[in-house]
């Protein structure tokens, strides 16, 4: 495949904010050892106005990667710990009697921030994990039929504990297609496990993020939107696109394919890939390599594929394998 021949150079103020928002991992870095995939997935998100859903074991560093984003973004951060007495209103905020007043005044829940955390958002039932999808979709709450609009930036990190684990609640699949991606966070290998323990032995404390500089803001992230907004996209990129999603609904080892949404979140991320990697146009390669953490969410395995052994990942590994890929 050519490169469109409108193609043209990056400006200035976009290559700057592209820099310092490559800048994040070296920050993240100084509190978070090796997990620089995982935060150009969250880089990504940011660009696409889009949520993320963190997966991995308990302590994998999963908080403390979203608390040093924020501190490195200069965005304003809030954690929600949800658990299974967790009421909506808890999140969203509620009207409050002021005695002094006589009259009922809204009290701001957590949610009303840049960067919201929902913690181990999987251990509370489902009610309360709905009281998130009008924010993350509309990115406003209603309150007494009054709609309040949320910041911008605005989007939830929320972490998620394997399924198997006991005291764990299924997120509703609704619930599931407004996070952009499902990003897994694995255990450390052996050499960054020691860098971790060398860390701690020198002092490191987790709940001091004083040694990360701030190295980008809201007007990086701006800068960044609108530059990622004029990569250009090919129409054999979209076909290709769509051909990836059609192929989800008809593989035998899925009984939930991939929605015109996941098509569009694909076609997104794509796009921000692209600029982060310096280019003003869309490659196959970066479709393939944004697929597995914005679709492996949004298919649902069949049982007895499940029983075989596979998993989301891998159907997806096929799928892309099978697609023809525009040249």
């Amino acid at each position: 495949m050519t490169q469109p021949a409108s193609a043209s150079p990056q400006a200035p103020a976009a290559e700057s904010a592209r820099q310092a928002l490559l800048a994040l991992r070296a920050e993240i870095a100084k509190a978070v050892v090796g997990q620089d995939a995982i935060v150009s997935g969250l880089v990504v998100a940011l660009l696409c106005r889009g949520h993320v859903l963190l997966e991995g074991v308990p302590g994998v560093a999963k908080t403390l990667l979203i608390r040093a984003l924020a501190a490195a973004l200069q965005l304003e951060f809030k954690r929600v710990q949800f658990t299974p007495d967790l009421m909506p209103g808890d999140v969203t905020g509620s009207l409050v009697y002021d005695a002094r007043t006589a009259a009922f005044v809204f009290r701001a829940g957590p949610v009303f921030t840049n960067l919201m955390l929902a913690d181990e958002i999987n251990r509370t039932p489902p009610k309360t994990q709905a009281a998130l999808l009008e924010a993350m979709e509309e990115r406003q709450v209603s309150i007494d039929g009054q709609p309040k609009a949320l910041p911008d930036p605005f989007i939830v990190a929320a972490t998620q504990n394997p399924i198997e684990y006991e005291g764990t609640y299924q997120l509703p699949e609704a619930q599931l297609d407004r996070f952009l991606l499902k990003l897994t966070v694995p255990l450390p290998g052996r050499d960054s496990e020691i860098a971790i323990l060398g860390r701690h032995v020198h002092g490191f404390d987790p709940r001091d993020l004083s040694a990360i500089d701030p190295v980008a803001g809201p007007a990086e992230l701006a800068a960044g939107r609108d530059a990622v907004s004029q990569v250009l996209v090919a129409d054999e990129v979209l076909g290709y696109i769509v051909d990836i999603v059609a192929a989800t609904r008809r593989s035998p080892a899925l009984r939930l394919g991939v929605s015109p949404r996941g098509a569009t979140a694909l076609m997104a991320t794509a796009r921000s890939w692209a600029w982060l990697s310096g280019r003003p146009y869309v490659t196959p390669d970066d479709v393939k390599a944004m697929a597995r953490p914005v679709l492996r969410h949004r298919v649902s395995l069949r049982p007895e594929a499940e029983l075989e052994g596979a998993t989301a990942d891998s159907i997806l590994d096929g799928i892309l394998a099978s697609v023809p890929v525009p040249r």
